[in-house]
């Protein structure tokens, strides 16, 4: 009885573990809106909302250069015709999905990409919104 606990608990540490290290993994292209900001001044990019149609009518950032569904498969279609030479700024409602899309560029050879999280947070630093 007493190993099968230790077996349950060290399976479960190794669940824990691997988790985190693909949570990092993906947190190593997110930047801040403050960040964003910034960095786009100094490294102008295609910015993409990675949100569904009705999320993206309901409000978007101003200067948005493509509406690519993450959800529906849009995103995943569009990436190779994509340039890998560009600099990418990905965003959704919370930065859990542009945090998947920019994996996804990532791991097909895309190397200037980043995760600027999610809209209202880029609103509410001051980045410009339509509608």
């Amino acid at each position: 009885m007493r190993r099968l606990f230790t077996l349950g608990l060290i399976a479960m540490m190794s669940l824990f573990v691997a988790q985190a290290c693909a949570q990092s993994e993906g947190d190593s292209t997110r930047i801040s809106a403050e960040q964003f900001l910034e960095k786009v001044d100094e490294t102008p990019g295609v910015v993409i909302d990675v949100r569904t149609q009705k999320e993206y009518d309901q409000g978007h950032l101003a200067e948005v250069d493509h509406q690519l569904n993450l959800l529906n498969g849009d995103f995943e279609s569009s990436v190779d015709s994509l340039d890998k030479e560009e600099t990418y700024y990905l965003y959704c409602r919370t930065g859990n999905r542009s945090g998947q899309a920019a994996d996804l560029m990532k791991k097909n050879g895309f190397e200037n990409v980043y995760n600027i999280g999610g809209f209202q947070e880029l609103v509410d630093a001051g980045v410009e919104s339509s509608k």
